[in-house]
């Protein structure tokens, strides 16, 4: 049985109401002012609110503000309701993360498409949720054993010929071996790491009070982080001639551990897809509604189709390039950025290199998240 909370300081209006609802089936809970509502949500957990707008001193506003800044009661579906539905108030209550309005007066049969509309939503969005969660894990056990095998065999083959020819080799060769051994631990360590990322990421975005947690995040000072892991990833590629940055420091709502991954990422691909000598640049900067981290090649680029497929767990060309991983690392950045309410694109002609743009919306431009849907 669904669970309704009804925040209005009209008695007779909740009366109403509770009766209606009930003859549908529905659980009922009440409260006569916003304060009381607020406590109710945390303590009932209800399915949707419905919550008047025009309440003394806690108003529908303050009340829907307050349950979306905490990750209890941030998913539920809000529905305002007001017998003043301009288009200012609307856009207000919207800003805010309201679901959707009842205009006063309302009938019963206005109530009732209201309220299953948005129960019927929120249902969509966990079912869609579970069918990627579902896909996820079957993508992941049937790739994860032949992926962890290419970075296991470079490892075991140089570990092998360590044990039983040192005597015979020479430091140079031991040392050429330990680097190749490094080198293959590294690749396994990042494949691990991408998958259990990704893994994360869905049971993220599978819970909207998760997703609005995640957002808090914030990476203040990013111009040092940029700088200093591109240059990491630079060196590691013996391109740091390469290397164009300009970058601002303007504060990416994005934690500083997931801004450093995306950033690694889109470094890291720009550098692996294409030559030594070619120019790999790097900007952030502010755009009008919205904060830009750019990454550009003169690399081998992707075709459209390529740049379709991304988030499909596969790798772009394997046979032909024998790169490591599965193209996780633009899957991740792309899940990455759209969770945290921004936008991934990629600008990109076969043969002519690609750019690389992750958006992220400026400070109370971020739209409360509906769902765990990816694009």
């Amino acid at each position: 049985m669904k669970k309704i909370l009804i925040i209005d300081d009209e008695e007779w209006l909740r009366e109403m109401m509770r009766l209606a609802l009930r003859q549908r089936g529905f659980e009922v809970v009440e409260a006569a002012n916003g304060t009381d509502g607020i406590e109710k949500a945390r303590k009932e957990l209800p399915d949707l609110i419905l919550c008047d707008i025009n309440m003394g001193k806690v108003d529908g506003y303050f009340t829907l503000s307050s349950l979306r800044g905490e990750a209890t009661t941030a998913a539920i579906p809000f529905i305002l309701m007001t017998g003043l539905a301009d288009s200012a108030s609307m856009r207000h209550g919207m800003e805010l993360g309201a679901d959707d309005y009842l205009p006063k007066p309302f009938t019963t049969d206005a109530l009732y498409a209201a309220v299953e509309a948005r129960l019927k939503k929120s249902q969509t969005i966990r079912d869609d949720a579970e069918r990627k969660l579902a896909h996820l894990r079957d993508n992941i056990s049937l790739m994860l054993p032949h992926e962890l095998r290419t970075p296991l065999n470079g490892i075991l083959a140089n570990a092998e010929l360590l044990a039983h020819s040192s005597a015979t080799l020479k430091p140079e060769e031991i040392a050429e071996i330990g680097q190749e051994i490094h080198k293959s631990s590294e690749r396994l360590e990042r494949l691990v790491e991408n998958f259990l990322i990704c893994a994360q990421l869905e049971l993220i975005a599978a819970d909207p009070k998760n997703v609005h947690a995640l957002r808090i995040g914030k990476t203040e000072n990013p111009a040092r982080l940029v700088k200093k892991n591109a240059l990491a990833q630079a060196m590691q590629a013996g391109r740091t001639g390469d290397l164009t940055l300009d970058v601002a420091d303007i504060s990416v709502p994005m934690s500083e551990g997931y801004f450093t991954k995306v950033v690694n990422e889109l470094v890291h691909n720009a550098l692996k897809f294409s030559e030594a000598g070619s120019p790999v640049q790097i900007k952030l900067a502010g755009q009008f509604s919205a904060i830009a981290l750019v990454v550009s090649d003169k690399g081998r680029g992707f075709s459209p189709e390529q740049t379709a497929r991304i988030g499909a767990y596969i790798q772009f060309e394997r046979k032909k390039h024998e790169q490591q991983g599965l193209g996780l690392g633009l899957t991740i950045v792309k899940r990455l950025v759209e969770l945290h309410g921004g936008t991934l694109s990629i600008e990109s002609e076969k043969g002519a290199g690609a750019t690389v743009t992750a958006k992220f919306p400026k400070a109370g431009k971020i739209d409360f998240p509906q769902s765990g849907s990816r694009a």
